[in-house]
This record gives structure tokens, sequence and C-alpha cells, in this order.
């Protein structure tokens, strides 16, 4: 990467609707660094957290190798052995447009900062609050410039395990078909079993859709809606709990892999709506 662009920041989005204010990082992966419904913030705050995308993989790559075709394709092992979530994290985007209450971003995967991502080929996000603010829709896109490829997207929100103030914890409530069951090197085995309760670190089959339900008693509901077939919950740390729509399983680049053509990108949405509970 250019040092002209390592030195000149992109400065944070920040959108604005209703009871609604949030804010989009460019800079750090184009996370949503912040959300405040009604004064209140629902993500974690840090360099770290916040809600970001993941792309073109989701979760773990086992031992960070996957294929296509005839050819074997490495990439960086940060979650050893494995290598996860995606690059699009750890890069800079490019705000294409901004207005009041959306804004639309892009990476190119032929970035350098991206490598060793193997084929060209643009990524986009749109961050859109609903005119009343009472949701907030999350849209991305994987396109190829030339050859077809495996790719994933989804998101990795953190949100708070408690809004503060004396209230009680956020309850997760959801109804999956089945849940991938996970081996010891966190990698599912291939094997559906029936769902059980956390807590958990673990993928489930939604095929009618995604759709988890946070609550916080008496402070705020919080709905995570999708068309995707997957999601990933985590609750097994204190501070945040993760609720992570997904257009495929973890290590799925080598267990299901869905292509995309120049006539076929993959597109994937989500979306936030809520309502106050006080």
């Amino acid at each position: 990467m250019s040092t002209h662009r390592d030195t000149q920041a992109t400065k944070a989005v920040r959108l604005a609707a209703g009871p609604a204010e949030l804010t989009v990082e460019p800079d750090n992966g184009c996370r949503i660094g912040s959300l405040r419904i009604g004064g209140t913030e629902v993500l974690r705050q840090g360099d770290r957290y916040g809600c970001f995308p993941m792309v073109p993989w989701c979760g773990r790559i086992e031992h960070g190798q996957f294929r296509n075709g005839g050819e074997v394709h490495r990439m960086p092992v940060n979650a050893p052995p494995h290598a996860i979530h995606g690059t699009g994290r750890d890069l800079r985007w490019r705000t294409a447009r901004t207005g009041a209450r959306e804004a639309v971003f892009t990476y190119d995967l032929t970035d350098p900062a991206a490598a060793p991502w193997p084929y060209p080929g643009r990524v986009t996000q749109l961050v859109e609050l609903a005119e009343d603010g009472g949701s907030l829709t999350l849209t991305m896109g994987v396109e190829t410039l030339t050859d077809s490829f495996p790719a994933q997207a989804g998101w990795h929100p953190w949100f708070l395990r408690n809004l503060g103030e004396g209230g009680a914890d956020v309850q997760i409530d959801f109804a999956p078909e089945w849940q991938e069951e996970r081996g010891d090197d966190h990698l599912p085995t291939g094997r559906r079993i029936t769902p059980k309760s956390g807590p958990w670190d673990d993928c489930f089959g939604m095929p009618r859709g995604v759709d988890v339900t946070l609550t916080w008693p008496g402070r705020l509901e919080l709905r995570v809606t999708s068309r995707a077939e997957w999601v990933v919950v985590y609750d097994e740390q204190e501070a945040a709990v993760c609720v992570e729509p997904q257009s495929g399983p973890p290590n799925g680049l080598n267990t299901l892999p869905r292509l995309v053509t120049p006539i076929d990108p993959l597109e994937i949405s989500t979306t936030w709506s809520w309502r106050s509970l006080s």
C-alpha cells in the first residue's frame, strides 16, 4: 500500500434518524463503531469490537487453506492454527457515498493490504437507517472482475451484555433447525445435531432465514433478521454477545463453497430492528 494512502485518514461517517445514531469507521475495517438507540450505546466499544464485516470469508478456514478447483490457496493464520473472519475487517475502505442516514463503502480485493487473497473483485457495503430510526439494514456484495471464486460474507456484531444503569443482562431467543457440531478444533465436523443450550461459540442452521431476538429486560428489544441461512452465536465473553448472520458455515470455503461468478455476485443483507421496553 502506498505511503500516501497510509497517511491520509478517512473521517468517520455519522448517520442519524429518529432515536438512532451510528458511526461507521472506514479506516478500521468499515466497522460500525457505535450504535446508540435513544442515547444508549448497544455495541461494545474498542478498535476490535463494534460490528465488523466478515469478508471474503466468515469464521475459520481450516489451517488457513482453501481449494478452488485444482488450486490451493493459503490465507494468513491469524487465529492459530486457522485463519479467521476474512481480511475486510483489517483494511481501509473507501467512502463512496454518504447521506443523512445512509452510506456506501467499497474496497478492492486486489488491494495490497488484502493480500494474499488471489482473486480480483470488489466488496461493497451499504449501511442504512430507516427513516423513523427504528431499524438498521446492512447489505454487502462481493463481485468478481475476472474468474469465478468461492467467497463468504457476513457480520460480527459485539452487542453489550448489559446496558448499564443496574439493568439485567441480555437474553437471546431463537429457534434454529440444527446446530453444526463443533469439533475440538472449533470447526464444524459436518454433522448436524439437535441444538444444545449455551454457552455457545457455535453455528446454527436457520433455512427459513436468520431470526434472533435480543432482549435487555425493561430496556430494549433488538431483533436480528436475514435471508441468510446460517448464524453464529457467541456468548462466552462476559462483556458482550455476538449474533453473526453469514452466507455459509465456518470453513465453508472448503465444505460448502459458494462461487462468485461474473453473472452471479454474492449478496447478503441483515436488518436489526428495535423497540424500547422502558
